[in-house]
Order: structure tokens, then C-alpha cells, then sequence
């Protein structure tokens, strides 16, 4: 069920769209940003709001990297894992996330403070390799400066 505080940025949201399906993105957002992640249950709850079918607006959630429809930790690192961020330098990160967190793509450190996903492109190709953790980027990203960048999210 949706709190009133959802509900009514949902609404609002609804004033700047021409439809209420184009609010869709920005609906499920409000619920990441309240809950972490958006449930099936949520789905069905603003799919009423948009008079969209549940299925209609999962779509548009599975589509979007940036909208978890998982549980995930207090911070979420993705990694972009595109033809520029491979060729310089992708693999030896990724085994330093995998052996320092001990964690592989699509897991939850043990304490819930991290999650490590991948990410097909993060706009970045200019800074490769690069990665994201919440909100912030970061490239390009050396193996030396992992520690350093996670220690700002302990």
C-alpha cells in the first residue's frame, strides 16, 4: 500500500505529464527513493494510480538499470561493463569489488551496506573505466583507488 506521502508526489508528478503512463518513470523513482527498491506489491500500487496494468508498468521498470526491483544494499556500485570500459581496465576491477567485498554481480554484502551490479553503459566512454556508486561517478577508476572510493560510503 502506498503512504499518503507517495500517493501525493505521485499526484503531483501527474501535473507536469501529458499522460499518466509518461509519469511512470518518475512514479517508481518516488517509491526507490522511500523504500530502496520497488516490490511487486508497489508495482500494482501505482499501477492503479496511472491506470496502467501491473504488467504494463514492470515493463517499464525492468527496462530502466535504475530502478531496483530487488532489494539492495544502502549503496549501490555499478560498473559499466561496455566495449570501452572493458578494454581499459573493467576485469581487474570487477575481481577487486569480487575478492574486497566478497561479493559477485547482483549481490548484497553481508552487512547490507553494499551491492554490486553491472551496468551496460554509463555515458562515460571518455573516462574508462568507470563506475557509479548511488549517484556519484567516478573514472577513470584505477584498481588503487577502489578503497579510497568506497571509504566514503562506510
Amino acid at each position: 500500500m502506498l503512504t499518503e506521502k507517495e500517493k501525493q508526489e505521485i499526484i503531483a508528478e501527474l501535473a507536469h505529464c501529458v499522460t499518466k503512463a509518461s509519469a511512470s518513470v518518475e512514479a517508481l523513482n518516488i517509491i526507490q527513493r522511500y523504500r530502496g527498491w520497488v516490490s511487486d506489491e508497489a508495482v500494482k500500487d501505482v499501477a492503479k494510480v496511472l491506470d496502467m496494468t501491473p504488467d504494463e508498468l514492470d515493463a517499464v521498470a525492468t527496462f530502466y538499470s535504475f530502478i531496483f526491483r530487488q532489494p539492495v544494499g544502502k549503496h549501490v556500485i555499478l560498473i559499466c561493463d561496455s566495449i570501452s570500459c572493458w578494454v581499459m581496465g573493467y576485469n581487474p576491477l570487477l575481481d577487486i569489488f569480487k575478492n574486497g567485498l566478497g561479493i559477485a554481480f547482483g549481490e548484497t554484502t553481508p552487512d547490507k551496506q553494499f551491492t554490486l551490479l553491472p551496468i551496460s553503459c554509463l555515458g562515460a566512454c571518455d573516462r574508462a573505466p568507470a563506475m557509479m556508486v548511488d549517484e556519484d561517478l567516478y573514472g577513470p577508476v584505477t584498481p588503487e583507488m577502489i578503497e579510497g572510493i568506497l571509504g566514503k560510503y562506510k
